[in-house]
């Protein structure tokens, strides 16, 4: 252990002991083996020390327990402990491919300008059966501070980040628990390069936890994360007037969108919101179309039911 490694590995895992031990096989699997495995122990409450004590035999593998940090401190604890001048995150539920680290190494290698490296990915459910992808635009390379403030399209599980990033724009913020790389990436795309790996290198695991949920409250954090870089922290100097304003329209529909099923009134007042700025209207207005019509439906179903009571 005298030897720093040339990766260092980050896995946050809080009572995922049934899917850990994938996740950390598909670190051992990697042709690249020049790294440590930090996993942080959130304070679990499942089986996840169980899960973890057979990997302890390799000293490449340490295990901190904490006691619920939450996403933020317990991935910045982890890179506080670190001794690789690159930093790699796994979250516990995925899966890597065995050629991640390989690949990624070589672009970071071959051009320092770039600040993170990432890859595309695969989805794959509960049990590791792999899902049907839609084909997803060719993410931006270099300069991508414009694209990333309309989309954060870097899979968490995929990235690779030099040491000197967080030294220059600070760690993840503490004050977020959700969308906490999308606040980071603000950031670090402000002054490095992105590049990946196009190919699907990562298994991202959808379908299990209140995921419909979790997505509407991450979209209303990002709302915040974007006011708070363009104005605190000196975006609005760097991104065109049209950028900002798309970047809120296009939120606030992705809202409308996770909402209109279950909250048909609710998502149409984010569609209202997205079709005041300038932007995509049509999008919006197709949206409060959509909310019309399960508002319309949902009321035809309700008078349905009631119908039925008073008949029987």
């Amino acid at each position: 252990m005298n030897k720093s490694p040339a990766v260092s590995i980050v896995m946050a895992a809080k009572n995922y002991a049934k899917f850990l031990p994938a996740a950390v096989d598909s670190v051992f699997a990697q042709s690249f083996t020049d790294w440590e495995l930090i996993i942080i122990d959130d304070g679990s409450t499942d089986a996840t020390p169980a899960a973890v004590k057979p990997y302890l035999a390799d000293a490449r593998v340490r295990c901190l327990r904490s006691d619920k940090l939450g996403q933020s401190r317990a991935k910045n604890l982890g890179a506080a402990f670190a001794r690789g001048d690159v930093i790699a995150y796994l979250d516990a539920d995925d899966v890597w491919l065995p050629t991640k680290l390989e690949k990624q190494m070589h672009i970071l290698r071959e051009n320092p300008a770039v600040g993170v490296c990432f890859t595309l990915r695969t989805l794959i459910d509960e049990k590791g059966n792999t899902l049907p992808t839609s084909p997803v635009p060719t993410p931006p390379r270099g300069d991508v501070l414009e694209p990333i403030f309309l989309k954060n399209f870097v899979c968490f599980s995929s990235v690779m980040v030099r040491r000197q990033v967080f030294d220059h724009v600070g760690s993840f913020d503490p004050e977020w628990d959700l969308s906490i790389d999308y606040d980071l990436w603000l950031r670090v795309a402000a002054h490095y390069e992105f590049d990946y790996v196009n190919e699907p290198l990562v298994q991202y695991r959808t379908g299990h936890g209140n995921l419909s949920q979790k997505l509407s409250d991450r979209v209303a954090t990002a709302i915040s994360i974007m006011t708070r870089a363009v104005f605190r922290r000196g975006l609005v100097a760097k991104l065109d007037p049209a950028t900002v304003a798309e970047g809120y329209a296009s939120t606030c529909r992705t809202l409308g969108y996770v909402m209109r099923d279950s909250e048909p009134r609710t998502a149409a007042k984010w569609y209202l919101n997205a079709l005041a700025r300038p932007g995509k209207r049509m999008l919006a207005l197709r949206g409060l179309v959509a909310c019309a019509l399960v508002a319309i439906r949902n009321k035809r179903t309700t008078g349905s039911a009631e119908n039925a009571s008073v008949n029987v």
